[in-house]
């Protein structure tokens, strides 16, 4: 079954990335490399390098691959990078961003999700990965100011603590919207200025916090 899902991941790789436009080759290599069947159910796993979302329980989703691909190549990691990612849920783009930053500090409000996530990035040996359960939209001030930051679920407006936290010259990919439907926006820090560009429309699930949407 190995066999085939590596053959499963090239194809991912070659007619959902590149052929879309993915040009960055570290997110390429990274996305033929980590084995993204392993962060959904076993159940699902033929769906795991399918092109949309999958259900990860908890009424929360592993990202399209295209998505994370995007997301990840938005963020312009050379690999010596501090990243904070919002919503750890499966695992997976952690595992990706810790293939491309040098540490990478994630954070999701649900424990049981959190705890099947770090179980998975342990068992293939990721050493870069700090986690914590809590309300992401507090960001980690801890180990601010980050020089990227990548949200995976959709907030009602920028976090203020986010913002706060970014690095000068810092990245910051999160999608922006209402509940049901929001824009993929790239910020990025020019000093007190704040750059903004839309990368177009995604829908998430609903960033939950304080600076987020209510529960």
């Amino acid at each position: 079954m190995a066999h085939d899902f590596t053959l499963a991941r090239e194809r991912m790789v070659k007619d959902q990335l590149a052929a879309r436009g993915i040009r960055d080759e570290r997110v390429l290599q990274a996305m033929g490399k980590i084995p993204r069947h392993l962060f959904i159910d076993e159940a699902l796993a033929g769906e795991a390098y399918d092109d949309h979302p999958v259900p990860i329980g908890e009424n929360q989703t592993i990202s399209q691959p295209y998505i994370v691909a995007l997301m990840t190549e938005a963020l312009e990691l050379r690999g010596n990078e501090n990243t904070l990612e919002l919503g750890t849920g499966s695992g997976y783009q952690t595992a990706i961003l810790a293939e491309l930053s040098s540490m990478v500090y994630t954070i999701e409000r649900i424990e049981s999700l959190l705890a099947n996530a770090r179980k998975i990035l342990v068992q293939l040996e990721y050493d870069n990965i700090v986690f914590k359960a809590f309300d992401g939209t507090m960001g980690w001030k801890e180990y601010a100011p980050f020089d990227t930051i990548i949200v995976t679920a959709g907030a009602p407006s920028l976090p203020k603590p986010l913002i706060d936290q970014l690095a000068d010259n810092g990245r910051m990919i999160i999608p922006v919207g209402d509940r049901y439907s929001q824009e993929l926006i790239k910020i990025v820090r020019n000093g007190k200025r704040l750059e903004q560009k839309s990368l177009g429309g995604c829908r998430f699930v609903n960033l939950i916090g304080i600076h987020g949407w209510q529960d």
